[in-house]
C-alpha cells in the first residue's frame, strides 16, 4: 500500500510539472521564471481554463495523497 501511494504521488507530481509548464508556455519564457509582462489580466477560456482546473485538481490530489502516505508510513 505504501509503495503504491508513493508511485501515484510521483505520477501526479510529473503531471503537475507538465501542466504548469504548459500554462506558462503561452506567456513567454520570462514569465516562467517570474518576470512580469504587464498588469493586464485576462479571463481564462477554453483550453487555458481546463489546464488551470486540472492543475488545481491535481494539486489537491497531491496534498491528499501526501497526507495519506504519512499516515501509512511503516514503523
Amino acid at each position: 500500500m505504501f509503495v503504491a501511494l508513493q508511485i501515484v504521488q510521483i505520477i501526479i507530481s510529473i503531471a503537475l510539472v507538465v501542466l504548469i509548464i504548459l500554462q506558462a508556455k503561452g506567456s513567454g519564457l520570462g514569465s516562467l521564471f517570474g518576470a512580469e509582462t504587464g498588469a493586464i489580466t485576462k479571463t481564462r477560456r477554453g483550453l487555458e481554463k481546463t489546464l488551470f482546473q486540472l492543475t488545481v485538481g491535481l494539486s489537491i490530489a497531491f496534498i491528499a495523497i501526501a497526507l495519506i502516505t504519512v499516515a501509512f508510513v511503516p514503523r
